[in-house]
């Protein structure tokens, strides 16, 4: 910001807008925003019309802001100028070092996560999940970990009213799942306990680009047997992960 005779305040004010927005998903409208930017409400009705026709912010039936889906499309085409799958086998293979588990790394693609790299620990019981695999995103803690970081109205278009069953403990409605969603966006981890393959629990965390949108989650995969002692230092060593990923793709910041 060194030569501000470039300047384009109209540009600013809507970066201010969605760095508002990004810190309070869901819980801002116009008038809250125009208070908080001291701006005029005709003003921010401009902007953030405009921002909502192409796609930069969505609007729910609060008449709260959100991101919207074309900063997830610019957040995965950064992803796509930065080897995030590289960094992830770098990085992670500490965090199995030092757990023991197999790590992955996904993607959201609709309502299914596509599985884009692994690295294993050594165990005699192989995961069904690899590189190039979908699975339902409700099934999978790293599909919780991204759902919750989308916007509400997004996920229920996405999300069917009944869900897939892939095992007795796979949540079973659309509802009970938002509410898990919440959850998650509040303690910034995903668990699942045998809901995607019996006999495995996982715990996930989001990886997010510098506009806070989740591009990517890395989780742990963990043996039932292995659970309860296990849990928590998965929980601190998968989120510890996933921000060390977070902050090689905006260094700068």
């Amino acid at each position: 910001m060194s030569d501000r005779k470039y300047w384009a305040p109209a540009l600013e004010r809507a970066h201010n807008i969605l760095e508002l927005i990004r810190q309070e998903p869901g819980k801002l409208r116009l008038i809250d925003l125009s208070k908080r930017l001291d701006l005029n409400k005709s003003s921010m009705f401009v902007l953030l019309h405009t921002l909502e026709e192409l796609g930069w912010v969505s609007k729910d039936s609060n008449d709260a802001y959100s991101l919207g889906h074309v900063l997830g499309v610019l957040g995965h085409a950064f992803v796509g100028q930065f080897d995030l799958e590289a960094r992830f086998r770098e990085e992670a293979g500490k965090t199995r070092d030092m757990l023991g588990e197999t790590l992955q790394l996904a993607k959201l693609e609709g309502d299914q996560v596509f599985y884009l790299a692994k690295v294993e620990a050594p165990s005699r019981v192989k995961l069904v999940s690899e590189p190039g695999m979908r699975f339902p995103a409700h099934a999978t803690a790293l599909g919780k970990a991204l759902l919750a970081w989308q916007p509400r109205e997004e996920v229920e278009g996405a999300i069917g009213e009944r869900l897939e069953e892939l095992t007795p403990n796979t949540v079973k409605s659309r509802a009970v799942l938002m509410a898990q969603l919440e959850a998650i966006r509040s303690s910034g981890f995903a668990t699942e306990e045998q809901e995607s393959v019996m006999g495995f629990c996982c715990v996930a965390a989001p990886i997010l680009d510098s506009g806070g949108a989740a591009v990517a989650a890395v989780s742990a995969s963990i043996p039932l047997h292995k659970w309860e002692e296990s849990r928590e230092r998965a929980k601190e060593e998968v989120v510890s992960l996933a921000g060390r990923l977070s902050t090689a793709m905006h260094p700068a910041d």
